[in-house]
């Protein structure tokens, strides 16, 4: 079963279940598949779909900290729940170790000597660790690993 047809029975079941607020997260992301395949004119594989989630989760994470920071923390928890509901989508995260043993091999690998060749070991780590590890710390290690 694909990411995308899974996301569809989710969707159906919410609609049966008359769960308004998770019905209304997975349509949200199904609109932006549904927005990124016409764009595109594609049909998005799973890679796709996944990175779709990751943005979504990305912009959600970014609201929240912005409703927090006014005050408005019933809207912060509307989109901590959309949050939880995309991040269901994501495959199981990587651990802290899982991470710095990737971060290791990637520039044993790569050969990366200094900051210079960061690009290289992202690179590979991105196609290793594509939602499974959130790639913004992993850049932060990597370009403290590079620098130290």
């Amino acid at each position: 079963m694909t990411l995308k047809t899974r996301i569809t029975d989710d969707m159906k079941a919410a609609m049966r279940a008359k769960d308004a607020p998770r019905l209304s997260a997975i349509r949200l992301l199904l609109a932006a598949i549904k927005q990124k395949e016409v764009d595109e004119r594609i049909e998005l594989d799973d890679a796709q779909v996944l990175a779709t989630v990751e943005r979504l989760l990305k912009q959600r994470r970014e609201s929240i900290a912005q409703y927090e920071k006014a005050g408005r923390d019933e809207l912060a928890a509307a989109e901590r729940f959309e949050a939880e509901v995309l991040a269901a989508y994501l495959p199981a995260q990587l651990s802290g170790a899982e991470v710095d043993a990737a971060v290791d091999a990637a520039i044993a690998e790569s050969g990366a000597a200094g900051p210079k060749d960061m690009g290289r070991v992202m690179g590979l780590l991105k196609a290793r660790l594509a939602g499974r590890a959130d790639m913004a710390a992993v850049s932060a290690q990597v370009k403290a690993r590079l620098a130290g």
